[in-house]
């Protein structure tokens, strides 16, 4: 047998746990996302989706991307530098830069090749880049394809980030990448004691949006807004596929940056672009956040509600202070068989194991919808307090 074969045929993680009944992944959901679901014939609440402002099954956004379709057709054929930049990308880049409060946007084909396209490309050899040692797993990748020196500093402590920036060389290129809220503990970088740092250090900041935008700051604008430095914050990462109801992502910074990026991130320049209709109907998501703000407020208004009903009967929710609230289970066992428990109790939340979280601290990553209802909260910590029980 061959080397590769055998390594294949021999990983068998997976199998052992759907033969146990508690294998939690790649469940087929029959409808679009949405505060209740259809998986497997049966109605289930979700509070396992990153839709935080539930515009996904918004019939404008629905519309908008029928709308494209007619126009553009179903996809550019190839990539932005080449034949596949159309008007609809251009007219989205500078929506999305005027949103964040930068000069300029560049769009990906997804989130994930954002961060991979852009880090790997503003470090190189002989810079370096520091990043928070809970950064997503597209941080992490990124840069590896860096020829840059990588530093992890301790989740949100700004004394081990600047301890590893005094012995730098402040010559080069510093890069300081963080997510704005992390995308399983649920907490926020301290984004305004980074970029002060930064400056003391002659370093650059990079903050991913993902979870953030639709969330945090003025219209949901992310995590700069929050703080009020987006002047501070060199580049602004975000995706599509969470409160711009949507697929892709984006990097906004100024004019120079994104002059750069366009011509020498790899990620975009071989990579197709989105879809006309993923254009367009994040276009119409950015419109229906500026124009109902009350959906964010809604989003706050269930989040405490759930942290309240939470903490009241004694669930470990950790430092989360955003929509995304982790439940503290610790083994991976337990974590799969109470994800299992609650769904067939009609309640679907995400189960969350290393390497996503370290090992021993599995959770299940219960998020929050702004078109979630006081009933359907109540429903699915009713769920999560008898299955816990169960076990």
């Amino acid at each position: 047998m061959k080397p590769l074969h055998k390594k294949l045929s021999e990983y068998r993680l997976p199998q052992m746990f759907m033969e146990q009944g508690i294998y939690p992944f790649y469940h087929p959901i029959e409808t679009g996302q949405d505060t209740e679901v259809i998986l497997r014939g049966k109605k289930t609440l979700m509070f396992g989706s990153n839709s935080y402002l539930g515009l996904t099954q918004h019939p404008e956004i629905i519309q908008a991307g029928k709308e494209a379709l007619d126009k553009y057709g179903t996809g550019a054929s190839g990539s932005r530098l080449m034949n596949g930049n159309l008007d609809l990308h251009e007219k989205l880049e500078a929506e999305l830069a005027a949103y964040v409060g930068k000069e300029a946007a560049t769009v990906f084909s997804t989130g994930f090749q954002s961060n991979l396209g852009s880090i790997a490309a503003l470090a190189g050899r002989n810079d370096f880049i520091l990043i928070d040692e809970k950064n997503h797993a597209s941080i992490i990748e990124s840069t590896r394809l860096s020829f840059a020196k990588v530093f992890k500093y301790k989740h949100n402590d700004m004394e081990d980030l600047e301890k590893k920036l005094q012995n730098l060389d402040h010559n080069r290129t510093i890069l300081i990448v963080m997510d704005g809220i992390f995308s399983m503990e649920g907490d926020i970088a301290p984004l305004d004691q980074i970029t002060t740092l930064a400056d003391k250090y002659n370093a650059s900041v990079y903050v991913d949006d993902a979870h953030a935008l639709g969330v945090l700051g003025e219209q949901g604008a992310g995590t700069s807004s929050h703080f009020g430095v987006t002047d501070k914050v060199d580049a602004i990462m975000g995706t599509f596929s969470k409160s711009l109801a949507s697929l892709g992502g984006f990097v906004a910074g100024s004019n120079d940056l994104i002059n750069y990026l366009k011509h020498t991130a790899r990620a975009l320049l071989f990579s197709a672009s989105i879809p006309p209709a993923s254009a367009a109907t994040v276009l119409k998501a950015l419109e229906i956040i500026k124009r109902e703000p009350e959906r964010i407020d809604r989003l706050w208004q269930n989040t405490r509600y759930a942290k309240k009903l939470l903490t009241e009967n004694g669930f470990d929710i950790g430092k989360s202070t955003t929509p995304i609230i982790p439940i503290h289970v610790g083994d991976d066992v337990k974590t799969y068989q109470l994800a299992t428990l609650m769904l067939q109790d009609g309640v679907y939340v995400n189960p969350v194991v290393h390497p996503a979280v370290e090992k021993g601290k599995a959770i299940l990553r219960y998020s929050l919808m702004a078109t979630h209802t006081k009933e359907q909260i109540e429903r699915s910590i009713e769920s999560l307090i008898q299955s816990s029980k169960k076990l």
